[in-house]
């Protein structure tokens, strides 16, 4: 077996309505003043009521910062750090964005380090404020990873990837996704399904650990995906896929993706479409692009999906994705052909994901595949 290393979060806690702890599990660490990032659409449903008087009653006094957008630009960065004077944690408690948002907030909080200093990986450095991550979708895992993404300029989005953005702990409470569109239940799904598959098949760092969260988390989402996106109701699927996201989350964390989020970010940086509907928009052609390269890996994966062979698996996606009525081409989402070289030409900047890639992608690849989701 070859060497590796395996990092998480410290603490996972998995509570239907363990939500409504948030201020007991603040209190126990010491603190006084704690910053919530959110967004609005989390504030405009109700979903902080309950953990926002659970925080009061604790003593602990909040703030509040839920102006988080979908990726998020600097600017939002920026704003949520200036309310995080005086406070002594962070809570992240929303989507992929608002954990990210967090994670730096709380990292920049403590450091004399400018966040435009900080994109690419190792060079974040502590210390760092006490950080929660409280998921309302079950997709990104970004509360089980040290990354972090942010849209810079008008349209490229960079990442900071450092294990000082790990977070403390992860509270994983089903009644919070409960609530969650079908639209969008199906989209972020389908990312942590990614997240899953290409840590199974990176090219670095691929280790038995992640391996085998990597598998669980298919079993666990394909499981649950159609019964929690169509039965939202349904709190032991919307379990399973909040569990699953996590474990693909903790995978991809210490094996990376590859080309699938390298080709997914340049059409949500350009044309803001949601990171879980970006990757399900070119995953079936990337696959198909890989299958020379990693058939044998996707033919591992198959079966979970009650596919006999890598390209099973990749009708298997496709078909879901019809299912679910997630749209499958990039001129349902408003995007012309004529954007596709540019799109092109962003991916290829994604180099600290394409090198994860099974296979070698090239501008012209990029092209190519952009053709075909088209």
């Amino acid at each position: 077996m070859a060497d590796f290393t395996f990092a998480t979060t410290p603490e996972l806690q998995v509570q239907r309505g363990g939500a409504a702890r948030l201020g007991e599990l603040l209190a126990a660490r010491g603190v006084r003043r704690a910053l919530i990032v959110t967004d609005a659409g989390v504030r405009r449903a109700g979903l902080l009521d309950g953990p926002l008087a659970a925080i009061a009653k604790a003593g602990v006094e909040a703030a509040v910062y839920d102006e988080v957008v979908a990726d998020p630009p600097e600017d939002v960065v920026h704003a949520a750090l200036a309310c995080a004077q005086g406070a002594d944690a962070v809570v992240g408690f929303g989507g992929g964005s608002s954990m990210d948002v967090a994670k730096l907030v709380a990292l920049l909080a403590r450091t004399r380090q400018a966040l435009s200093a900080i994109y690419g990986i190792g060079l974040a450095r502590g210390p760092r404020l006490p950080l929660i991550q409280v998921p309302t979708t079950a997709g990104t895992g970004s509360e089980v990873t040290p990354i972090a993404i942010v849209t810079t300029g008008a349209t490229e989005k960079m990442g900071v990837v450092a294990p000082v953005l790990l977070p403390d702990l992860a509270l994983l409470d089903a009644e919070l996704t409960r609530g969650l569109p079908q639209a969008a239940t199906a989209a972020t799904g389908i990312d942590a399904m990614v997240h899953a598959i290409e840590a199974y098949t990176s090219r670095h760092k691929k280790n038995p650990l992640s391996d085998a969260l990597a598998r669980e988390a298919l079993r666990l989402l394909s499981g649950a995906i159609e019964r929690a996106a169509l039965q939202g109701d349904d709190l032991d699927a919307r379990g399973d896929m909040l569990l699953g996201a996590c474990f693909a989350g903790m995978a991809f964390a210490n094996a990376p993706v590859a080309a699938v989020h390298a080709l997914a970010y340049p059409i949500g940086g350009r044309f803001h479409v949601p990171h879980g509907l970006s990757n399900a928009l070119v995953l079936p052609h990337v696959l198909r692009f890989n299958l020379g390269a990693g058939t044998h890996l996707y033919d591992e994966l198959a079966p979970i999906f009650g596919a006999a062979d890598g390209r099973g698996l990749v009708a298997t996606l496709e078909n879901l994705a019809e299912r679910l009525s997630v749209p499958r081409r990039l001129r349902d989402v408003g995007i012309s052909h004529n954007e596709l070289p540019l799109l092109a030409e962003d991916a290829m900047r994604q180099t600290r994901l394409l090198v994860n890639n099974p296979r070698e992608v090239t501008l012209d690849d990029a092209r190519a595949i952009y053709e075909a989701a088209w």
